[in-house]
């Protein structure tokens, strides 16, 4: 029996969105298409549209769907701006070191239009640099753009988005959040955050892979079109809707909007948490030296990152995966190797200690049952570590 732990890195699809994907197959039409099938693929593709919008409590007309995160991010990352239908471009990028790589790429910008915020030991944004950044901005060629992670896809912390979003708009810059790991674990307020945009993916969510989307905070913000062609997407992104994708995205952000404003006791958060609670003990019970990185700042409750001094995070993932664990060492996007985080570099963590950095994230189908076996292996992952370490000796 395996024991999937990585949902930081795509959750396993929800029942109820296969059920609405297959269901969602039999819709013929293309949804540019006046006939009746066509009307059927376009009512479906404009319900999802008002299920997503909702997860930010956004407006529907403003969310455009994407091949997922990443494109939303290099659509959203562009100099080429308008505001109120009029153009007012972006001079200069300002982004956060710990970044999704796709952030960190910079979009559209030139990398001499590209600096980093840095942030402090737990991997928060650095409000008093950010304000110095800004205030320092050349605005004779354009207004600045700030985008930040909501929520760090490594270790889990929350950046204060809200203020960032303030002191960017005292600044009258653009601001762009990455939402995708926020999204579903806290309540997100596009209007209350004070953003620009959100990008969003689906299959953080339990929905379908390759889909995802871009809200803007309001009609009259349109950043440069990235595929052009057709007039598809309120003429913001070119190419036949992927109806079955789009149809399970909306369900899934249907339920994770739900799982968000669950506040009580009983919520699916407040499970997960406790999870995550009993793994860390458990880890610590094991490992009384154990490192968990961003443990003293606000971090979403499914998530734990972790490096054991002296041990490998490849080592460790070979034997976990040998044994029927799936973690892994952070953001999947960026793991073709396994080499130092980059987050944590940023966060001033040693290289060494960097480099046995995993991550072990949790979701709604998660169970005591999963974290007792990860724990249980860990055990022996350790003791077997202890005697190599003692014969070496």
């Amino acid at each position: 029996m395996r024991h999937y732990l990585d949902y930081n890195a795509t959750a396993p699809l929800r029942p109820q969105v296969r059920e609405a994907v297959i269901q969602a197959m039999d819709l013929v039409g293309n949804a540019s298409s006046i006939h009746a099938e066509g009307r059927k693929a376009r009512a479906a593709i404009e319900r999802a549209r008002s299920q997503v919008a909702q997860l930010v409590n956004g407006d529907s007309g403003c969310v455009i769907f994407m091949s997922g995160a990443t494109e939303a991010n290099m659509q959203a990352l562009t100099p080429n701006m308008k505001w109120d239908y009029e153009t007012k471009s972006a001079s200069h990028l300002y982004y956060s070191a710990v970044e999704h790589p796709s952030v960190l790429a910079g979009g559209r910008f030139a990398e001499s239009q590209m600096t980093s915020i840095p942030v402090d030991e737990n991997g928060v944004v650095d409000l008093v640099e950010l304000r110095g950044l800004l205030e320092q901005h050349d605005g004779s060629h354009g207004v600045a753009m700030v985008a930040i992670m909501a929520v760090n896809s490594e270790t889990g912390v929350i950046q204060p988005i809200e203020e960032i979003a303030k002191l960017a708009k005292e600044f009258d810059a653009y601001c762009h959040i990455d939402a995708v790991q926020a999204a579903g674990r806290i309540p997100l307020d596009i209007g209350q955050v004070g953003c620009t945009s959100m990008s969003l993916s689906s299959h953080k969510l339990g929905g379908p892979k390759g889909i995802g989307a871009l809200v803007m905070a309001r009609e009259g913000l349109e950043p440069e079109q990235l595929i052009t062609g057709g007039p598809q997407e309120n003429r913001n992104r070119a190419g036949t809707e992927d109806v079955q994708a789009i149809v399970g995205f909306g369900i899934a952000a249907e339920l994770a909007f739900e799982q968000a404003q669950d506040t009580s006791n009983d919520s699916e958060m407040a499970r997960l948490r406790g999870l995550r609670d009993r793994f860390e003990a458990g880890l610590r019970d094991l490992v009384p030296d154990v490192v968990i990185f961003g443990e003293g700042a606000a971090r979403i409750d499914n998530c734990s990152q972790f490096a054991i001094p002296g041990m490998r995070a490849e080592t460790m993932l070979i034997q976990l995966d040998l044994a029927g664990v799936a973690v892994s060492s952070g953001s999947a996007c960026s793991s073709g190797k396994i080499s130092a985080s980059h987050v944590l570099i940023a966060m001033g963590v040693d290289a060494v200690l960097a480099g046995a950095a995993v991550r072990v994230s949790l979701g709604w189908a998660s169970t005591t049952e999963d974290v007792e076996k990860l724990l249980s292996v860990l055990a022996k992952i350790c003791a077997k570590h202890s005697k190599k370490l003692s014969l070496a000796l």
